[in-house]
């Protein structure tokens, strides 16, 4: 029964929307770019991992940025500004581009998801992949007649969309943005002695949360000195009920999660992907949050974590004795954890630097 779903989904799959270059495009701008325009659910992690320290790297032309869910588009200038989509589009500014597209740049859409696999996969509740269809896919049909350029977070992504060309763009998310209070330091538990284990989730990660509740079970009747805390929609908090030291919190809005990071720490994150066609697509921003709460992270051996164990952060195979003898060791040594953290850290630092490359399809086509 499952490889019969899994097969109808792949069929329902190829005949989603996909993103399509315009007639004519070179995946470049059309014209010299006088500013660039991004559309989006902004703030939201997708732009600010990925684009935001891009477009303040030297050289770039100058940027605004325009949220998407108004009714009413708002009054920008299109003389020469190249659009850049961040995952979705409206029909008001589907419409301002299409008035507008003689005096365009050019228009681009980025994208961090394999947005068709989720839609057709079983981890996501039916709002949301309602949401995807609406936002993400049903807006091609429109948009694919003044698309120039498609940039993908990761190679497998763009290998995807091989029909696009994609560009690879990998996160690069600006230094305050994980660094909060400016130290490279401070890797320590709780200061009651506690060690705090999280695992902060999005709503179509429910094969994960049903996999690490019995090893969380387990690390929890082990450890006294252990808490967890979980972010949890609707489906998932049924899963983790009944647990003692289990905090179960509600996913928050963007800028509050940034900010919740500046008054506390976490110990342990923990990142498990399981072997699914929505996660060859993910990519390590995770590492960022984990960067943020300087904590140790723990990551699935993945494509998009890697598989090497040439260094100090622990990427680790989606089994579970693996991961209930991880965590332990990390419950149990404090000097693990720090070096842990600190390896990590340096990743995420090593990922900020490529922000100062821009977009380097535009940086050299501006006027």
């Amino acid at each position: 029964m499952t490889r019969v779903r899994e097969r109808l989904a792949r069929w329902i799959e190829r005949r989603l929307p996909q993103p399509r270059l315009r007639q004519g495009a070179t995946g470049s701008p059309r014209r010299p770019v006088k500013r660039i325009i991004v559309f989006g659910r902004i703030p939201n992690p997708t732009f600010d991992y990925y684009l935001a320290a891009r477009l303040e790297a030297p050289g770039m032309p100058p940027y605004e940025v325009a949220d998407i869910r108004g009714r009413d588009t708002p009054a920008l200038n299109a003389d020469g500004a190249f659009v850049v989509l961040c995952r979705y589009a409206s029909p008001s500014v589907l419409r301002w581009i299409e008035s507008n597209a003689k005096h365009l740049s050019g228009v681009g859409l980025f994208l961090d998801d394999d947005i068709p696999a989720v839609v057709t996969g079983k981890d996501a509740d039916f709002l949301y992949r309602l949401f995807l269809w609406y936002r993400a896919l049903w807006p091609l049909r429109r948009l694919n007649r003044n698309l120039d350029i498609v940039w993908a977070s990761t190679p497998h992504l763009a290998s995807r969309l091989a029909r696009v060309e994609a560009i690879i763009l990998p996160p690069a998310p600006a230094k305050e943005l994980w660094r909060g209070d400016g130290s490279d330091g401070d890797w320590h538990c709780q200061s009651n002695g506690d060690v705090l284990i999280g695992y902060h989730a999005t709503g179509v990660h429910l094969e994960e949360h049903r996999f690490l509740r019995p090893i969380i079970a387990e690390v929890l009747r082990a450890r006294p000195r252990a808490r967890f805390e979980v972010f949890a929609d609707r489906r998932a908090k049924a899963i983790w009920h009944g647990l003692d030291r289990v905090q179960i919190r509600e996913p928050m809005p963007w800028a509050e999660y940034l900010a919740d990071a500046n008054t506390r720490r976490i110990d342990i994150m923990l990142v498990p992907l399981s072997p699914s066609h929505v996660n060859e697509s993910r990519s390590p921003t995770k590492r960022i949050d984990a960067a943020r709460y300087k904590a140790a992270g723990v990551f699935s051996e993945s494509i998009a974590y890697g598989w090497s164990r040439d260094t100090e952060e622990l990427r680790i195979p989606y089994a579970a004795d693996a991961w209930r003898e991880v965590i332990l060791q990390l419950v149990d040594d404090d000097e693990l954890r720090r070096r842990v953290a600190g390896a990590m850290h340096q990743t995420v630092l090593q990922m900020t630097t490529a922000a100062d490359t821009g977009l380097e399809v535009l940086e050299g086509r501006q006027v």
